[in-house]
């Protein structure tokens, strides 16, 4: 996103605590060392920086297992620190927030594709925590006035790629970055829970959306809402479901060497299918996907991680 921001000339200020992040990432744009949990840190920023108009929010833990072990470190992190932020928001007179938000406030689903007036039925502590933001955002328009664009990834993934910016979490759990550290023997291999899904191959599908192609549509959020827009929900995806076993193939492919894995029993809570239907951005803002493609996904995480620069 900081990326981005610079090279359409947006003026920008980055908070972090680099509990996961790292600083190399921000290159060399502004920023301040402090914490959302910190709510004098946070309103201190906003007193000293007035020009601040707009918020995106990516701070949230994001291990779906972890929540469910240890709830309150996700509500304190995720809903108090949002809280904290809308507050010093609201103290600022700043009335614009583009949030990061998730697939998993809609739980087991339903229905596919997932549209955004699908339930909303979390099953986890860590969906849950999401969905309470959302609330939240939504009681401060009707209340305040604060206007959101709420943007509910899908699998985000891949790399920019420049090669120079990429995932580095301290423990990952996301598929495609443990496929290419399972390929170059970095890991041990992959457990694969459950092959007999009802799906082609037995193996779960899931969305995945280029990390480029989620911070274009947070671009146009900015836009919309600097414009005077009024608050949105919308779902980021490309409609388009990949099997693990595909994913294992295609970055294998990538990689240069097949990525060994190990069949494992199902986990419990994990759907079969999770496929956006991302229609309604696209009709009301034109977004439309650059990076569709699995391999180009694939490939720019594969160039990120053989040359990865931080992390």
């Amino acid at each position: 996103m900081v990326r981005l921001l610079r090279h359409e000339k947006e003026p920008h200020l980055v908070l972090d605590n680099f509990e996961e992040g790292h600083r190399p990432a921000i290159g060399d744009s502004p920023f301040v060392e402090a914490d959302l949990r910190d709510p004098a840190a946070v309103q201190a920023v906003f007193k000293a920086h007035p020009d601040i108009d707009i918020v995106i929010d990516f701070a949230a833990y994001i291990a779906v297992g972890e929540s469910v072990r240890e709830p309150a470190k996700y509500w304190r992190n995720n809903f108090v620190g949002a809280l904290n932020l809308t507050d010093a928001m609201l103290a600022a007179n700043v009335q614009s927030i583009v949030f990061s938000s998730t697939a998993a406030v809609y739980g087991e689903p339903v229905r596919i594709p997932i549209d955004e007036e699908h339930p909303k039925a979390p099953t986890s502590c860590y969906g849950e925590t999401k969905l309470a933001v959302e609330h939240l955002l939504e009681h401060l328009d009707t209340a305040q006035g604060i206007k959101s664009v709420r943007l509910r990834y899908f699998n985000a993934a891949g790399a920019d790629p420049s090669g120079e910016i990429g995932e580095a979490h301290r423990v990952e759990e996301h598929l495609i970055p443990l496929a290419i550290a399972a390929a170059r023997g970095a890991r041990p291999p992959l457990k694969v829970f459950g092959t007999d899904w009802p799906t082609p191959d037995g193996t779960c599908l899931r969305d995945y959306i280029h990390v480029n192609d989620l911070v274009s549509a947070h671009l146009l959020a900015v836009r919309h809402l600097r414009n005077g827009g009024e608050s949105r929900a919308y779902n980021l995806g490309t409609g388009t479901g990949h099997s693990v076993k595909e994913v294992l193939d295609v970055v294998g492919a990538a990689v240069g060497t097949p990525v060994p894995f190990e069949e494992a029993p199902r986990r419990p809570g994990d759907p079969a299918r999770l496929i956006a239907s991302a229609a309604a951005i696209m009709r009301d803002w034109g977004w439309v996907p650059e990076h569709p493609s699995l391999d180009e996904i694939a490939k720019d995480a594969w160039r990120w991680h053989r040359a990865q620069a931080y992390g």
